[in-house]
């Protein structure tokens, strides 16, 4: 663009100057066109690639959602039945309480109809355990979905409890190594760490984030708190260059800034 603005008034010039040919005219028209002609396309090509993304975004949250109903549905239902075979249990209960105080019965049919509603009483029992384990591997299935499964993650994290932190950001990362927030993920799998003061260890899932998701966002933190990791272990010389490498690859961000300061603090 700088360019093509530049290059009018060196036009003016020329020819004010006596100096332009036609040639050279129409080469410099041309060039102007040509560059114009770029600018265009690469506006179009921007404008399709952010179309393209938004509505994949998009289609990513309407189907996680869709999900979740699906889900709260059927724990709804199941909840729903466990409700009616506790009350059929309680009905056949006090059936049994009945037949216990009427004596006037025969022996024989009284025993007989025990021994029936004893044995209709076992079926709903065994009945309401299998309700129970479905409704746990349904429970399971809710808190393993991704947004819950990361959001239970920050809030053990801004809770203090950094092992149950760890083991929900850990699992995240290994049921859905391709999502968005993967790398979000494993980054705060290194900041339990480094809140423990492991600092060897988060050193280690800082790297992780490095180098398994490259073009993310959260490389430059991974990489700032991989130097102040090296700080707090007095390893000035692995710190000064964790800090100089992340001054080099992300010149204009944050934590380049304060990368520069940590290092001004280095001898």
């Amino acid at each position: 663009m700088q360019m093509m603005k530049l290059s009018a008034p060196l036009l003016a010039l020329l020819l004010l100057a006596g100096c332009a040919t036609r040639d050279d005219f129409k080469a410099l028209k041309s060039e102007i066109d040509e560059l114009r002609g770029r600018q265009l396309k690469s506006e179009r090509e921007l404008s399709v690639v952010k179309s393209e993304s938004k509505e994949g975004m998009d289609k990513g949250i309407q189907d996680v959602q869709k999900e979740l109903e699906g889900i709260r549905k059927l724990n709804a239902d199941l909840q729903a039945t466990q409700e009616g075979v506790k009350v059929d249990l309680q009905v056949l209960s006090g059936k049994m309480d009945d037949l216990t105080l009427q004596s006037k019965r025969p022996g024989d049919d009284l025993a007989l109809f025990k021994e029936d509603l004893e044995r209709r009483l076992t079926a709903l029992e065994t009945k309401l355990l299998g309700v129970s384990k479905e409704q746990d591997a349904v429970q399971k299935q809710v808190a393993d979905s991704p947004d819950i499964l990361y959001q239970s993650g920050q809030e053990a994290f801004k809770g203090g409890d950094m092992k149950k932190s760890r083991e929900l950001f850990s699992r995240f990362a290994e049921l859905y190594p391709k999502n968005a927030l993967a790398a979000n993920a494993v980054y705060w799998v290194g900041e339990t760490y480094y809140s423990e003061k492991s600092y060897d260890q988060a050193i280690l899932e800082y790297q992780k984030v490095i180098k398994n998701y490259p073009d993310k966002e959260k490389v430059a933190s991974a990489k700032l708190k991989q130097g102040m990791a090296f700080i707090n272990l007095s390893d000035a010389k692995s710190a000064k260059y964790v800090l100089r490498e992340l001054q080099k690859q992300y010149p204009a961000s944050e934590e380049a800034k304060r990368a520069k300061d940590l290092l001004k603090g280095l001898k």
